[in-house]
């Protein structure tokens, strides 16, 4: 993995990951005030915006060159090479103490994901991927599961701040609880996308996320054997409204549960 011509990059992904679990960890013992963006359950705390300028500079004094895209500082510098970056997926859940929430960083090159970091911060468990490469939780190999059948699949999914204004997803919820499916809803996508990864879910799918939401989880899913797209099973691309990540198995199934009438 060492002679991946990326590693450089992973390395200094993994060195801001623990950045931002430490800006977490102090918070959470500290105290922190809150406040909200787009409504009242969207929640933004100093952890937030201190662990994203934190990474921000660690990466850009690392590598000049790169461009940069974060949840609460939005873009900048070119899109060649960017780095993307959500410093703190699941805050709804950390300020409430409910530990399933971490960071996400990835490396875009030329539009295509090469790297990605996701930090379980609350539980200290760390997955990452190579494009090509392969996906690791910990410094282990993992994989997704090969449960062929969807009824029995662990699925996980979630929904937006404004869910009250666009219920979309309610509906594929409904679609699935009525065929007896297992559905989760965790609240952090990146981790979701992450326990894809290493065989703790069978499947996830969301709508209107964002680039940083998904970059580095899109990636392990991929480098873990599964499969992504969106809802109609075209290949997955940064930006879209849907994605359905599963472990390639269940994916065909699980499609036609959420497109039917």
């Amino acid at each position: 993995m060492k002679g991946h011509p990326f590693y450089p990059y992973l390395e200094a992904l993994l060195q801001a990951a623990t950045l931002a679990q430490g800006i977490h960890a102090y918070y959470l013992a500290k105290g922190f005030t809150q406040g909200t963006k787009s409504g009242p359950t969207d929640l933004v705390t100093q952890a937030d915006r201190e662990a994203e300028e934190a990474i921000k500079n660690l990466l850009l004094s690392r590598f000049p060159g790169a461009g940069f895209l974060g949840e609460e500082g939005g873009g900048e510098g070119g899109k060649a090479l960017r780095f993307i970056v959500d410093p703190l997926d699941g805050t709804v859940n950390y300020a409430h103490g409910f530990p399933f929430y971490g960071v996400s960083l990835a490396l875009e090159v030329e539009g295509v994901i090469q790297v990605g970091v996701v930090r379980d911060t609350a539980r200290g468990e760390t997955f990452y991927a190579l494009r090509g490469g392969g996906a690791y939780l910990d410094g282990r190999p993992i994989r997704v599961t090969e449960r062929a059948e969807l009824l029995g699949s662990l699925l996980a999914t979630g929904f937006p701040y404004d869910v009250a204004k666009d219920p979309e997803n309610l509906t594929y919820f409904a679609r699935a609880l009525r065929r007896g499916l297992l559905v989760r809803r965790p609240g952090a996508a990146a981790l979701d996308l992450a326990y894809v990864a290493a065989g703790r879910l069978e499947g996830f799918w969301e709508v209107k996320l964002n680039p940083w939401d998904v970059a580095a989880g899109w990636l392990l899913v991929e480098e873990a054997g599964g499969r992504v797209t969106d809802l109609e099973g075209r290949p997955y691309h940064l930006g879209h409204r849907y994605i359905v990540a599963t472990n390639g198995c269940i994916h065909e199934a699980l499609l036609r549960v959420l497109q039917e009438d």
